[in-house]
């Protein structure tokens, strides 16, 4: 994400409902006048702007209200939350193309696009809050439509959440079993990634959505609790050079939309070896993270140092209690904490009970 393109988030999230400036620009609609405000005040903001007043006041709803009456911009300096200038005309560079009508929007846009501050105009005619920040261009929704598309987005990842525990549920069991293939680990980790991806945009809902979307925040921290450490715990197992994990990640979460549904595409950024189709079905053995991970009150650095002592899931499986008391940190009490919660895995496994 360039760094327009998060400037133009966090000024979606500073017009969010509930918050002063989306009072303060409701009151302006409800008023029936138009606006343009720049939020942000930098030496290249005051360098455009020609006279009206300066001030240096708190910023508040019906101060932004009562500014915005008269023609000329307001800036706001949003690192403080103070109003320094009122009533002044913007004069950006002219040569700076522009597809906007209105004077107002036209203004707007040049500004946006010179200074890659947010420029907020709102119509008087159409009650519509536009943000220009560089080359983007957004509307402000309304909370209702916002609600209605992130419902939706919920449902989907609700779905998509199920269906990742049955995968992940049966990959266990084949790991347990030795009998694991590289489609069985792409299908969990193409999953994880949809997964990321939804909640990605149901994220940019809430920002939007502020004081609206508080009871949806809870619902959808509920669905994903455990999901980015799961994520991290697979990769760990089948991503043999731990090294590369982050640009393992970064390259998975490049992947465009048509080869997301690709196993094979996701194998080879998984640095799996896959070249034609049937190589998906080769058996393949994790290392035992996630299986270490289950372990009760088991730190984090003996995970990482049993893991690295054998070679496989397998092996570390057929370790006995006196094996992993040989690791630095192992005394008896933990080794055979270890051992029995590995042969309880491979019980359930066995019995069926832990799902497919």
């Amino acid at each position: 994400m360039n760094a327009d393109a998060v400037t133009l988030r966090e000024a979606l999230a500073a017009v969010a409902p509930g918050t002063a400036l989306r009072e303060g620009l409701e009151r302006i609609q409800r008023s029936h006048t138009g606006a343009l405000i720049v939020l942000g005040y930098t030496p290249e903001i005051e360098a455009l702007c020609s006279g009206g007043f300066d001030l240096d006041v708190a910023f508040t709803a019906s101060r932004l209200r009562e500014l915005c009456k008269m023609d000329g911009a307001v800036v706001l300096d949003i690192d403080k939350w103070r109003i320094r200038k009122a009533n002044v005309q913007l004069l950006p560079d002219p040569s700076i193309p522009t597809n906007e009508s209105g004077m107002r929007h036209r203004t707007a846009q040049r500004t946006a696009r010179q200074t890659h501050l947010p420029i907020l105009s709102l119509s008087a005619s159409m009650r519509m809050i536009s943000i220009y920040v560089g080359e983007y261009h957004r509307l402000v929704e309304e909370p209702e439509a916002l609600l209605a598309r992130a419902n939706l987005a919920v449902d989907t990842l609700d779905r998509y959440s199920q269906r990742l525990d049955e995968v992940l549920q049966t990959l266990t069991v084949l790991e347990i079993r030795d009998s694991a293939t590289v489609r069985d680990v792409t299908t969990v980790l193409q999953r994880m990634e949809m997964i990321r991806r939804i909640i990605s945009e149901i994220n940019s809902y809430l920002e939007e959505l502020g004081s609206e979307g508080r009871l949806l925040a809870l619902q959808v921290d509920d669905l994903i609790r455990g999901s980015a450490s799961e994520r991290a715990l697979v990769m760990r197992d089948y991503v043999r050079d731990q090294s590369s994990i982050a640009t393992v990640e970064q390259h998975l979460s490049e992947l465009p939309g048509d080869k997301l549904v690709d196993l094979t595409a996701i194998a080879n950024v998984l640095g799996l070896g896959v070249f034609e189709v049937a190589d998906l079905d080769r058996e393949i053995q994790p290392r035992g993270i996630r299986a270490l991970s289950l372990v009760p009150h088991l730190p984090w650095s003996i995970i990482k140092d049993v893991s690295s002592h054998w070679g496989s899931y397998a092996e570390l499986r057929a370790a006995t209690v006196e094996d992993l008391q040989s690791i630095e940190g192992i005394g008896p009490y933990r080794a055979k904490l270890i051992h029995e919660n590995l042969e309880h895995q491979a019980q359930m496994a066995a019995n069926g009970l832990v799902g497919w």
